[in-house]
């Protein structure tokens, strides 16, 4: 498949999913267990006749570990779309780069360059433009949006403990791994709040199937393939048209609509987490 068009179809598929959330009747967090766990169902098959399952015991650790990690930002992100609009609630989960390199300064002492701190203060004043500036000085904002930040950031914590696993082990087999980690976390979460796992209508269940089979496997299989073709620059901004397409989603079948600020301040914060991915061109005998 051409890369790009792969590329193409793995943001439409992905952008479905805050309205396949919306639309359905299952709580959010029952929503994110199935997401994972049909897709794994549908996967597992493949690894196992295929015999894909082979991996390193610390390659697997971290494959569950991000698992665990993955299902949480999930739930959250799925209780914000509860909240807040689709659109906006898709945009503040995309602040995961901007976590990363933060999180790389802080922690690793690792330098994110001139353009990452460029586009982080752009999308923090289009962040604030969002908000309006007298709720954030009163704290007087939607917990939704803190529900969204929180899934960015719990993305970013996932970014960075499976950066380069797959150099060791194939996408399908971290995937298999990876999901049913998040699959096992999410069945337990859900067990304990007692949260109705099976009596939904037949919409919902569709919904249910939707998020799994169309927003997180043929979603993610679609974009990895992508990733491993092309610049990943390239790739990380391609990804962020998500948003506007789920916007037109949340339109077509939610009725939403955004405020002026709103509009203003979500392009100016997609316009600042595009900048975080722009690197200077080294030179190809230093690398």
């Amino acid at each position: 498949m051409n890369p790009k068009a792969s590329l193409l179809v793995g943001i439409i598929c992905i952008s479905f999913s805050p309205i396949f959330v919306r639309l359905g009747d299952a709580s959010p967090i029952v929503s994110a267990f199935y997401r994972i766990f049909l897709a794994w169902v549908v996967l597992a098959p493949y690894c196992i006749i295929g015999k894909k399952l082979k991996i390193a015991k610390k390659d697997l650790l971290i494959a569950i570990l991000g698992g665990v990690i993955f299902g949480a930002d999930i739930a959250i992100w799925n209780i914000s779309l509860m909240k807040i609009s689709a659109t906006i609630s898709t945009l503040v989960a995309n602040l995961a780069p901007v976590w990363v390199g933060l999180l790389s300064y802080i922690i690793l002492r690792k330098k994110s360059g001139r353009n990452f701190w460029i586009g982080t203060a752009v999308a923090i004043i289009g962040m604030v433009t969002l908000v309006g500036f007298n709720s954030l000085i009163r704290l007087q904002f939607n917990i939704g949006l803190v529900y969204a930040l929180i899934a960015s950031f719990f993305y970013a914590v996932y970014i960075m403990i499976t950066k380069g696993i797959l150099r060791n082990i194939s996408t399908v087999t971290f995937m298999f791994y990876n999901m049913l980690g998040a699959s096992i976390f999410m069945l337990i979460i859900c067990g304990i709040r007692q949260d109705n796992m099976l009596h939904f209508s037949t919409p919902t269940w569709l919904y249910l199937v939707g998020v799994g089979l169309i927003c997180q496997l043929t979603g993610w299989i679609t974009i990895n393939y992508a990733i491993n073709h092309l610049e990943a620059t390239k790739v990380s901004i391609a990804l962020l048209s998500q948003t506007v397409i789920a916007g037109f989603w949340a339109m077509l079948f939610l009725g939403e609509k955004l405020d002026l600020n709103e509009i203003i301040g979500s392009v100016v914060v997609l316009g600042g987490i595009a900048i975080t991915f722009f690197r200077k061109r080294q030179l190809t005998a230093s690398t």
